[in-house]
Formats: structure tokens, sequence, C-alpha cells
């Protein structure tokens, strides 16, 4: 039972940071209906700027995060300005395609520039150990669950008590009918792809901390487990996501735990074809009839 526990723990820390990246997949398919698969490789734009944050200006936690989220936050914005808004009125099939290309190529740009090698990231947070009774948990993983449980509080405040957040949540139910309501439809996706951004680049950081590796390829194992994420709580809910990012993080931490750590990415897409077959809504998802 304290392995179960301990385990559990373990499975939380790493959910938390699949929850904070399936957010911007869920947000940005709310609002545009479009997955957006270069989202995973935004998270390694994320985890490099927090890298160079604290190599080269010598920063802390703290303004190497901000850092990050900025820099994130400016490369979804010129994403969504430059490969994706002259696609919105094109098929879904050609946005979809667009971002599988802006992946690669982020990715390409990433082993060219900043080299294939893996980097070791810099001690941000020098590493404690508690026990609380059977539990061992250290400090590490207390800030990254305590980090992600205060920007999805955040992001939930935006969304439901915002001016904005109310124009994302109009736009994500009817875009032609906000527009003629006054709202700037292009300025509200820009501003998700925005927050989704940064919320990648937090959990990029965060990887660096926890997993102390970071490399130009890092992003699209854990970019497609958060999608599965997403799926799995309800694409376009964000407390769907939140909840699928924990449960993806607590299954994959079981199966390397008491499985075979060989199916430690294999559980992820079992899980997706789970639901596609059980609930294709997702836990929290609802049926509803897409609009013509």
């Amino acid at each position: 039972m304290a392995e179960v526990l301990q385990q559990l723990v373990n499975g939380i820390s790493l959910g938390s940071i699949y929850a904070l990246i399936a957010l911007g997949y869920t947000m940005v398919y709310g609002v545009l209906k479009l997955i957006n698969f270069a989202h995973g490789d935004v998270y390694m734009v994320g985890a490099f700027a927090g890298f160079f944050a604290a190599t080269a200006f010598g920063w802390g936690f703290l303004p190497a995060l901000c850092f990050a989220m900025l820099v994130a936050a400016l490369f979804g914005l010129v994403i969504e300005r430059v490969a994706y808004r002259p696609l919105r009125n094109a098929p879904r099939i050609a946005a979809l395609i667009t971002a599988i290309g802006v992946s690669l190529l982020l990715e390409n740009l990433g082993i060219l520039i900043l080299r294939p090698d893996p980097r070791a990231f810099p001690e941000l947070i020098r590493l404690e150990t508690y026990q609380v009774g059977p539990l061992i948990v250290n400090n590490r993983q207390l800030v990254i669950i305590a980090t992600s449980v205060v920007l999805m509080m955040l992001l939930q405040f935006i969304v439901t008590r915002t001016r904005m957040g109310k124009a994302m949540r109009a736009v994500a139910e009817d875009t032609e009918a906000s527009r003629l309501m006054g709202i700037n439809v292009d300025r509200v996706i820009a501003f998700t792809f925005v927050l989704g951004s940064a919320l990648a680049a937090a959990a990029g950081v965060l990887v660096g901390i926890y997993y102390t590796r970071i490399d130009p390829l890092m992003g699209f194992m854990p970019g497609l487990k958060a999608f599965v994420a997403a799926v799995l709580g309800g694409i376009g809910l964000i407390p769907g996501a939140m909840l699928g990012g924990l449960a993806i993080g607590v299954a994959e931490v079981l199966v390397v735990a008491f499985i075979s750590s060989s199916w430690k990415d294999a559980v992820a897409f079992a899980i997706l074809i789970m639901i596609l077959l059980l609930k294709p809504t997702g836990i929290l998802g609802k049926t509803a009839e897409e609009k013509a």
C-alpha cells in the first residue's frame, strides 16, 4: 500500500506537467477546432528559454520561469499569425497538415541551432527529500505540483472572471455570433495561443528541473501524451485537460512501477484507443451536434 501511495505522488507530479501542456491543446481546440500539433515543440522552446535564462543570465527559478513563459508566448503568437491565421477559412485538413509542418520545422531548427546533444538543466532548486510516514517526497515534486496548481487556478480565473476569458468562451460557443456582437475574434484566438504556449513553457521548465535533461526533440512524446490527456478529459474542456493530464501521469508511473518500463509510452495510446471506443467525448465531455 505504501508503494502504491508513493507512486501516486510521483504520478501526480508527472501528471501536473502533462496537464499544463494539455491545457494548450484543449483551449486552441475549444476556440478554433484545431489540433495544434506544434504545441509540444513550443514546450521544448520554453524549456530551452528557461535553460538559457539560468545559464546565460544566472537567474533563479521564478525569473527563468517567467522568461520562458514570455518567450514561448511570443512563439505561440507568431505561429498563430503566420501559420494558422491565413488558413482560418481553409479545410481543416490543411490546418492540420500545417500544424505537423510547424512541429517538424521547430524540431529541425532546434537540432540545427541548439545541436542535437542533450543539455544538463541547471540546478535551479537544490534537491531536498522529506519523509512523511511511509512516503518520501522531494521539494522538486512539491514545487512542480504547487506551480501547476497556481497556474491552473490563474487560468481558471482568466477564463471565468475576465473580459477576455468571457470572449474566449463566446468564441468557443459560436464564432460568427461573437463577431456580430463586436468581439475581435482574431485577438481572442491569438490570446488563446499566447496563453496555451505560456503554460507549455512552464511545463518545459518544470520538466528540466525534475529530469535535469533537455533536448530539441523532447517535445514530441510529451506533446502526444498531453494530446491524449486532453482527449481523455474531454477535448475543449479546461477541467477535462487537468483531469486527463493527472490520469495519464498516474497511469504511466504505475505501469512503470508495477508492470514494465517498456510500456511507459504505450499506456497513453492504449488509453486513447479505449476512450475513443468507449466514450469518444472524454470523461467530462458531452455529446453535441456539430454546427454545419
